[in-house]
């Protein structure tokens, strides 16, 4: 007779390394700990890892705890820098910019969103920039930066959300040390056969260049792109969103750095695509992403090194992608995280977001050995539908230009987009009205910020609004301006934080 124990997982093997598969070895060991439970880890130094992925959203705080990490020490180790929002240059015209910030704007007031007020006051032509009423984006434009002080109650200074810059490949690093001391086996060697159970079809084992074979009860696909089991071995599929998201490639290229540290990203739009820009302790992180159909690649170097703001360390890195996401993100008993499982452009930080959730996700849907189909198929609705409301964001970006000076500006300004999306803009075009389904990852700030950033403006404003005399409205958002400005004020500036508490020795 089968019993419970019978038919517990055994063996997970991780295959692929990089910053997905030491995430999930890192995670899966210090959650399952203690259950009887092998963790081996496969990846060759052979493969290269993509590695570019520089700067998270503040949810990866989350994720640095669940593993019981010091954020000071994972602040040096990783040679991290402190992340306030993105800022981004030439999207909606060129010339503009802002801040798409971390934390909200203003106060709630009437039960309402703190931004129908503010349209409310900007619409009969008084009161301040947006920008004056996000602690974020006013420590972002003045370099500074501190963590929250919960106890400065009605503070803005109370409530500071942040997420980090950092290097991918000493976090990767430092979580195998973590992985490693918890039990974690890695094995060296490139997988040259995938075997499958006959009747099941399930992944049974993999056997490596050096004629190894590594069984195991679960597979987690971290091998990026190719998606090595995923759709090596079980065909899974691949849904195409470039034709709304067009950019198809990019290249990486770090460069030397010339000045203390901002406490953002910077996105800057170009003629077919856009660069980031990531300031680390060690280094600038800097990228051209772009559509292969107007630039070539020796032009979008050319792009990229033009506007180096130091002496490049590297060669370029090129990178070939679709956006996308896999139809089964789960599929028998392979479980795909990563660049294995979608990828939508960095534009937004989500690559490691994503990446976290979907091991959340596996925690929870956690399997035996009978892989129950009604769980992996949850797994792979909430998985489907957390990519397309990230994915519904980035077009946002695209979608909302006034640009006409490039042929990829103007499919992006002209190209029919998600009914989702359409919905959500004319919702805010008509009241300024936001909404955030399913704890979706994006905010009504995050929405605002770009919505607004790039000049999509709305009609007229809630009508709880208008409740407040025009004296009691000016009053309450100059007094909510004060305290920004306050509170910015006597914050550190971000260096100055970084070497008091958390100052990297990396090179």
């Amino acid at each position: 007779m089968t019993t419970m124990d019978d038919l517990r997982i055994r063996d997970i093997v991780i295959v692929g390394g990089g910053t997905a598969g030491w995430m999930a070895a890192a995670a899966l060991s210090r959650t399952l700990a203690g259950g009887g439970l092998r963790i081996r880890l496969i990846e060759s130094e052979a493969i290269g890892t993509v590695g570019v992925g520089e700067a998270t959203i503040p949810h990866i705080q989350y994720f640095n705890r669940l593993l019981g990490l010091d954020e000071d020490e994972f602040v040096r180790r990783t040679a991290a820098t402190f992340k306030l929002g993105i800022e981004f240059v030439d999207w909606g015209r060129i010339g503009e910019r802002y801040i798409h910030p971390f934390g909200s704007y203003g106060q709630e007031m009437e039960g309402i969103h703190f931004h129908h007020f503010w349209y409310r006051q900007a619409q009969a032509g008084r009161g301040l920039p947006l920008d004056r009423y996000s602690l974020a984006v006013a420590a972002a434009q003045a370099g500074k930066f501190q963590r929250p002080e919960p106890n400065r109650r009605g503070s803005p200074l109370a409530d500071i959300s942040y997420a980090f810059q950092f290097d991918a490949a000493l976090y990767a690093r430092y979580l195998r040390e973590k992985a490693e001391a918890a039990g974690v086996r890695r094995s060296e060697g490139r997988i040259v056969e995938v075997q499958r159970d006959g009747a099941s079809g399930n992944v049974s084992a993999v056997v490596l260049d050096d004629g190894t074979s590594i069984a195991g009860d679960l597979f987690i696909d971290c091998s990026g792109f190719r998606g090595l089991l995923i759709e090596g071995a079980l065909q899974s599929g691949y849904e195409d969103w470039s034709h709304w998201l067009p950019c198809d490639r990019a290249v990486a290229r770090p460069s030397r750095r010339i000045e203390d540290p901002l406490p953002y990203t910077r996105a800057t739009a170009r003629k077919a695509g856009w660069q980031w820009r990531i300031p680390l302790q060690s280094r600038t992180g800097n990228g051209h992403v772009y559509c292969s159909r107007y630039i070539s690649d020796d032009e979008a170097v050319a792009i990229l090194d033009a506007n180096l703001e130091g002496e490049p360390l590297a060669g370029p890195n090129f990178l070939r992608f679709t956006a996308g996401v896999r139809r089964k993100a789960w599929d028998r008993n392979v479980v795909a995280l990563g660049l294995a499982a979608g990828f939508l452009e960095p534009l937004e930080s989500t690559s490691i977001h994503l990446i976290q959730t979907g091991i959340a996700r596996l925690l929870t849907n956690f399997p035996d050995k009978r892989f129950n189909q009604h769980d992996i198929d949850y797994f792979n609705r909430r998985t489907r539908l957390e990519y397309e409301q990230v994915r519904d964001f980035l077009i946002l970006h695209y979608k909302a230009t006034e640009r006409d000076d490039s042929g990829f500006w103007d499919h992006c300004r002209t190209m029919a987009i998600p009914s989702s999306l359409e919905e959500r803009i004319a919702i805010f075009r008509e009241n300024a009205r936001l909404f955030r389904h399913d704890n979706e990852l994006f905010s009504e700030t995050s929405w605002l910020a770009v919505l607004h950033g790039q000049n999509i403006e709305p009609a007229r404003h809630h009508p709880i609004a208008g409740y407040l005399t025009d004296a009691e409205l000016d009053a309450r958002l100059a007094r909510i301006a004060g305290a920004m400005k306050a509170s910015v004020e006597i914050m550190p500036r971000h260096q100055q934080f970084i070497d008091r508490h958390c100052r990297s020795e990396t090179p």
